[in-house]
Order: C-alpha cells, then sequence, then structure tokens
C-alpha cells in the first residue's frame, strides 16, 4: 500500500451480524459475538497496513430500539470485552477513543469505556474510534450545546472550524474511506459531519464473514480513486 495515497482513516459500518446468524440457524447474538471477533481481526490487520484511525460503528442511538433482550445483551458483550481486550490493545499499541453519547449508556459500560480509553491513552500505534451510543445527527446537537455553553466562545461566529472544535473527537481527521458491509448502502446517521468527502466502499458479505484480504481490497480501491475534493481531477487540470 502507498503511504502517500493510502487512506489514513477508515471507518466502517459493520452491518449484518444478526442476519448472518440466523442465516445458519443460530440466534442474533450468536452473530453479534462473532462480529466482534471479526472487528478484532480487522482492527490488527488495520494496524499492520499502517491505517492510523479506524472507526468502528459498534453500537448507534437509533440501536435502542431494537428488542430489550437485544439491547441488554450487547451492553454486557461489549462490557466484558472492552474489558477483556487490554492485553491485545497493550500488546499491538492500540489505542482507544469513544465516540458517542455515554450519559444513556448502563453504568458498567461506561465504566469500562472510560477506563480503556485511559488507560491506552499513552500507546502510539493505531487508534481505534468506538462509536458506542453514538449518532451523527445527535452529534452535532451536543458540538451546538457545548458551544453555547462555552462562555469563551459565545461571541464567536459559527463556521466549520468552530463546530469541529466541539465534535466528540475534533482531533481525529475526517475517514477517508468508508466501508459498510451486509450490502446496504447508506450512511445510516454514522459521522455525518465528517464524512462530508470520503470514498465509500461496499461489500455484499455480512460482517462476520470479512477477512483481513476484504480490507486489502477495500484499501486497493481507494488507492486507485481520483479524490478531487470539489476541484477538477487531476486529468481535466492538465
Amino acid at each position: 500500500m502507498s503511504e502517500q495515497k493510502g487512506p489514513v482513516h477508515i471507518a466502517i459500518i459493520m452491518d449484518g451480524n444478526g442476519r448472518w446468524a440466523q442465516k445458519l440457524g443460530k440466534p442474533r447474538s450468536f452473530g453479534h459475538r462473532e462480529g466482534l471477533e471479526t472487528a478484532k481481526k480487522i482492527t490488527l490487520a488495520a494496524s499492520n497496513a499502517g491505517i492510523k484511525y479506524l472507526s468502528l460503528y459498534v453500537f448507534s442511538t437509533e440501536n435502542w430500539k431494537r428488542t430489550e433482550t437485544e439491547v441488554s445483551f450487547l451492553m454486557q458483550l461489549l462490557k466484558s470485552h472492552l474489558r477483556r481486550e487490554y492485553d491485545f490493545y497493550k500488546e499491538n499499541q492500540i489505542r482507544v477513543i469513544h465516540s458517542g453519547d455515554l450519559e444513556r449508556l448502563p453504568p458498567e459500560v461506561k465504566k469500562e469505556i472510560s477506563s480503556v480509553t485511559a488507560d491506552t491513552a499513552a500507546f502510539k500505534g493505531l487508534t481505534v474510534n468506538l462509536a458506542i451510543n453514538y449518532g451523527g445527527r445527535d452529534e452535532l446537537i451536543r458540538a451546538v450545546n457545548r458551544w453555547t455553553s462555552d462562555n469563551d466562545a459565545k461571541n464567536a461566529p459559527l463556521d466549520t472550524d468552530t463546530i469541529r472544535k466541539y465534535l466528540d473527537q475534533p482531533d481525529v481527521p475526517d475517514p477517508d474511506l468508508v466501508i459498510r458491509t451486509a450490502g446496504e448502502k447508506r450512511l445510516s446517521n454514522f459521522l455525518l459531519w465528517e464524512t462530508a468527502y470520503s470514498e465509500f466502499y461496499f461489500s455484499d458479505k455480512y460482517w462476520p464473514d470479512w477477512s483481513e484480504n476484504d480490507l486489502s481490497e477495500a484499501i486497493e480501491s481507494y488507492i486507485k480513486r481520483d479524490r478531487k475534493f470539489g476541484a477538477l481531477s487531476k486529468e481535466k487540470q492538465e
């Protein structure tokens, strides 16, 4: 992968866990467990590929609409997963950060997120941004609320630089590449502000079926593209 042309930040909508499990005649919970294992595998592959930032859409603000049983299972799964993966983060120098509203999460999940972000803060490798209880519209509302409650900023104009300053992770660059699995072709309220000029890659595979080769194919597809950011392509400029 060319260091100059390769993506710095990849964001992934990890879709299809439940459908994958049901296709195998298993409960949706089985798919969610396998989805987390796939996330670990792809995180390591991204680290080995030299990616600097990886954002994973783990649990959206809309996912609360699922059954109480499924939501409860997901919360417990997240709590146990975050706790037991510290050695993996340490071994690979993976720094974990969080996007989303912590306040609605169960106290034990909120505690685990706070612990893992603090414990990995000094690591120098791949930064993994876990979007948990995250919604793009919700993030923008919270950003504006932060701005209006900041006495030092109340007289500043509300422009794009100001909005960025109050996003959940203002120091993380916008995603270069957004990947969505399971055949769906929409953002589903994921990083709405940050993906204004992102490239998209859609895969028909369910997320648990994803491998390191799938990530490599997505990166290669990105490298072949000509990102214009509203300008003319290089060929037309010449």
